[in-house]
């Protein structure tokens, strides 16, 4: 079983708590990255061009990398365009010189909506063109329509005054050092967690983790990676033979549970979650908690619009109510 990085998920789920959630992209983004690559010089490539070091064309499936890491370094500026619009045909010409002038303090993505509608969807576009500036992996500021320049001009630079102390970026780039990425230093606690986590060291993982939440009870990484590497300690010492056992025996809750962890491991995300709600009809008072208690916890490792998680979140609370 191939263990994810629990920090690089925690990471992405704590920057992605906005008002707007982004991170339904992610997942079709790793769809993408499983799938060949188009052939060169394909229709999208050629209606989306990238014009330069600062400008780069965005698909749904390049977002994540493109737009969200990249803002955790200096903002991203959307540009929500399509080939039929006529005032987008005077809008991504400006942004783009603006983009190249600027020189890295911040990066201009092009998404052709009509190519990539749920982008479009994701921001609640009414109108194209609709400009949106993203930082920290977070939507912070929009406007729609072609604006003039002069009034673009202000718009950028009272973003790049508002973030130039929390984007490290933004100064590397205005002091012309924009071609040496910026890289954040490693936390020592969560390097010796990932550390652990990787020689399948499990206690000394969670220990590392529950250290630093105990002096951080807020920090989102260590939560989520926490629930990680638990869920991943579990699985991996899971008889092979669970499933089976759990279905001899069906007022076993531990057997019930176990059977669950095996059926995530091996991607049978809606079984498990079915046996679990299951199991929570059938019991009673602490049995019923535990049980409910271990289902929320699977449902941590997804994404918060996974589907299926959104289905078994409503039979839970039918079973429960």
């Amino acid at each position: 079983m191939t263990r994810p990085n629990p920090r690089q998920s925690a990471a992405l789920s704590a920057a992605l708590s906005g008002a707007v959630d982004l991170s339904g992209l992610k997942a079709k983004a790793d769809a993408a990255s499983r799938q060949p690559a188009p052939p060169a010089g394909g229709a999208q490539a050629a209606a989306t061009p990238a014009t330069g070091d600062f400008v780069v064309a965005v698909s749904e499936a390049s977002f994540q990398t493109d737009v969200v890491e990249r803002s955790m370094q200096v903002p991203v500026i959307v540009d929500l365009w399509a080939e039929w619009c006529g005032p987008c045909k005077q809008l991504s010409p400006v942004l783009e010189r603006l983009a190249q002038a600027a020189g890295g303090a911040w990066i201009l993505a092009t998404v052709d909506v009509d190519a990539n509608p749920r982008i479009a969807q994701l921001f609640g576009v009414q109108s194209i063109p609709t400009v949106v500036a993203i930082a920290g992996g977070q939507p912070i500021d929009a406007f729609a329509g072609a604006l003039p320049e002069p009034e673009i001009r202000k718009w950028l630079d009272s973003l790049l005054d508002a973030l130039r102390d929390k984007l490290p970026g933004i100064r590397i780039a205005e002091q012309g050092g924009a071609g040496q990425p910026y890289e954040e230093p490693e936390d020592p606690r969560f390097t010796a967690a990932e550390d652990a986590f990787e020689r399948g060291d499990y206690a000394a993982a969670e220990a590392a983790y529950q250290e630093i939440l105990a002096a951080e009870p807020a920090n989102a990484d260590a939560k989520a990676a926490l629930a990680q590497v638990r869920f991943t300690a579990r699985a991996e010492a899971a008889d092979p033979a669970a499933v089976a056992a759990a279905d001899a025996d069906p007022d076993n809750i531990d057997a019930q549970l176990t059977a669950a962890d095996a059926l995530i491991a091996a991607n049978e995300v809606e079984a498990a979650f079915a046996r679990l709600v299951d199991t929570v009809r059938r019991t009673f008072g602490d049995d019923r908690d535990r049980v409910r208690q271990h289902l929320v916890g699977l449902f941590e490792l997804f994404p918060s619009d996974d589907t299926r998680v959104a289905a078994a979140r409503r039979n839970l609370a039918s079973a429960l109510y």
